[in-house]
C-alpha cells in the first residue's frame, strides 16, 4: 500500500519495543511531513548514538566518555562491597533516582522464561561469574563483594531468573538477597516511584 521507502521505514520502527506497524506508520509521517532541520537533527543524533556512546567494560552500562568504565564503576566513593544486579539499564536508572543504593551494578541483559536454554544463553552470566572472580580485570581491582543484591522485577520471569542466578552465585558463598516491601507482585522497577523503590532497596531480604 506504501512506497517501498515509506515501507521499509515503518518495517524499522515495527521492530522497536512496543511499536506496532500503526504507531510505526505515524512515527513515518511525522518524519515526512517535519522540516529538514528536525530531520536533520534526528539523524545526528543517531549517528552520535552510534558513535559517542560506550559500554561499560564491568557493568554494561552506556555511558560517554574517554574511559573504559561508567560514571559509577569509576567513582571510588561508591561501596566495593556490594553488587546490584540488574536486568536492564532503565531499572538501573530507576534505583540509582532513589539515593539510597550506594555499591556496584551488573546489567544481566533479561530474564528467562521458565529456564529455556534459548533465554539463559542471552543472559550475561558468564560475564556476572568472571567479574566476581577477578574484577580487577575488568578495572575494579579493589572490588570484594560480600553481597549480591538481585534487583529483578517480581514477575514470573522474574522469579526463575533470581532461583537461577541463586544457584549459579552459590558455590562463592556470598550474601544474596532480593528486593524487599514495597514492590507489589507483578510491578517493574522502571515504573515504579522512587519512594517505592528506597523502600524496597532498605527492605531487602
Amino acid at each position: 500500500m506504501y512506497p517501498k521507502s515509506i515501507q521499509k521505514l515503518i518495517d524499522l520502527f515495527s521492530k522497536f519495543p512496543t511499536v506496532g506497524p500503526r504507531t510505526a506508520s505515524r512515527f513515518v509521517f511525522y518524519l515526512r511531513n517535519a522540516d529538514k532541520k528536525e530531520v536533520k537533527e534526528l539523524l545526528t543524533s543517531i549517528i552520535n548514538l552510534r558513535k559517542n556512546i560506550k559500554i561499560c567494560s564491568f557493568c554494561f552500562n552506556t555511558f560517554e566518555g574517554e574511559r573504559n568504565l561508567c560514571d559509577i564503576c569509576s567513582d571510588p566513593r561508591r561501596n566495593k562491597n556490594l553488587l546490584c544486579v540488574v536486568e536492564k539499564e532503565s531499572d538501573l536508572i530507576s534505583l540509582e533516582k532513589t539515593r539510597k543504593y550506594k555499591g556496584m551494578y551488573f546489567i544481566l541483559g533479561g530474564t528467562v522464561s521458565k529456564l529455556k536454554n534459548e533465554d539463559i544463553d542471552k543472559l550475561k552470566t558468564k560475564e556476572l561469574v568472571e567479574r566476581i572472580k577477578n574484577p580487577a580485570k575488568f578495572g575494579i581491582p579493589n572490588l570484594k563483594i560480600q553481597e549480591v543484591i538481585l534487583a529483578i522485577n517480581p514477575t514470573t520471569e522474574g522469579e526463575a531468573t533470581i532461583l537461577y542466578l541463586e544457584r549459579i552465585l552459590k558455590p562463592f558463598n556470598l550474601k544474596t538477597t532480593r528486593l524487599g516491601r514495597g514492590l507489589p507482585v507483578g510491578a517493574e522497577l522502571e515504573y515504579a516511584d522512587e519512594e517505592t523503590l528506597g523502600s524496597a532497596l532498605e527492605g531487602r531480604k
